[in-house]
């Protein structure tokens, strides 16, 4: 018998996937229609205090061993979020991340609190989104802004567990895991997209109209388990959501052995036609393969 159930900060999975922030949007039924498909749990796109319009097309391009985004963290505002995780909550059957950004420490306070208005399952604070442009150093960081924003965040939301979302392009994430756990962190979610860009020769322009982007898929897992792996190391205890390049069920148990939690799958939804189903499917076959029972039978080799 194999069980892929797993917890994350007492928020029990019926499977170890779980929709990715931003890859279907801010719309209730998006996230329900990755429930139906399999996914363990649904993350939101983020959201901030006021509405946002994001960056100019182009915005993403895709091939077949990455992706790289500039969406700009597009949003509605936390206002009219509040009715769609509240009808997501309601109907997808599985526990709802909504995630949050803002850009200082307070505004992160009250738009997670507005959000806690809609009883998610976790509030994922977006401290490490890689292609705003111009808009200052990102709190992921260092250990002392991430765990501000974390501190903050806690001081105002009290019965919600919060999961801190971190940048890979950082000397030591594995510090600023620790401090955002100590500063009351329930969960940490590594990785986000790598700053990129992609320069067409023949235009002699970068492809997105911000230039620079956040790299995601295939091209960035090797990152993502070296991320999660070191987040492991500095925090044995806390529950990891790892993700970056995921998109396949040995992918899944890759991620899963570096030392993560749970998996995120973000890119994979482009890649394959059903993704959560398929990956599911093959990681309880390699689960079965090689004779695990259990997620956390999924260990390193030390």
């Amino acid at each position: 018998m194999i069980d892929l159930s797993t917890t994350l900060a007492g928020v029990k999975l019926g499977n170890p996937l779980v929709l990715a922030s931003g890859v279907r949007g801010n719309n209730a039924q998006l996230l329900i229609r990755a429930a139906k498909e399999g996914a363990g749990a649904v993350t939101s796109k983020s959201c901030s205090l006021q509405p946002r319009e994001g960056h100019a097309n182009p915005t993403a391009i895709a091939a077949p061993t990455y992706m790289l985004n500039a969406i700009g963290l597009s949003n509605p505002g936390v206002e009219a979020e509040i009715d769609e995780i509240k009808e997501a909550v309601k109907e997808a059957g599985v526990p709802v991340i909504a995630s949050v950004f803002a850009g200082s420490v307070d505004d992160f306070a009250n738009v997670a609190a507005r959000i806690a208005v809609a009883k998610p399952a976790m509030i994922e604070l977006d401290i490490s989104c890689p292609n705003v442009h111009n808009e200052g150093e990102m709190f992921s960081s260092t250990p002392q802004a991430a765990g501000a924003v974390t501190k903050a965040v806690k001081a105002k939301v009290k019965n919600i567990p919060i999961s801190a979302k971190l940048a890979p392009n950082v000397p030591n994430i594995g510090a600023i895991a620790a401090e955002c756990q100590k500063s009351g962190a329930d969960c940490i979610t590594a990785i986000n997209t790598m700053p990129a860009m992609w320069v067409d020769v023949r235009a002699r322009r970068a492809v997105l109209a911000n230039k620079y982007g956040g790299l995601s898929g295939p091209a960035l897992l090797p990152v993502a388990l070296r991320c999660v792996n070191s987040i492991r190391k500095a925090c044995p205890s806390i529950s990891i959501i790892g993700g970056g390049g995921v998109t396949s069920g040995e992918d899944a148990a890759r991620m899963l052995m570096a030392g993560a939690s749970a998996v995120s799958i973000g890119s994979a939804v482009w890649y394959r036609t059903d993704a959560f189903g398929e990956i599911k499917a093959e990681l309880a076959a390699f689960m079965k393969e090689e004779g695990y029972h259990r997620l956390s039978d999924i260990k390193l080799e030390e």
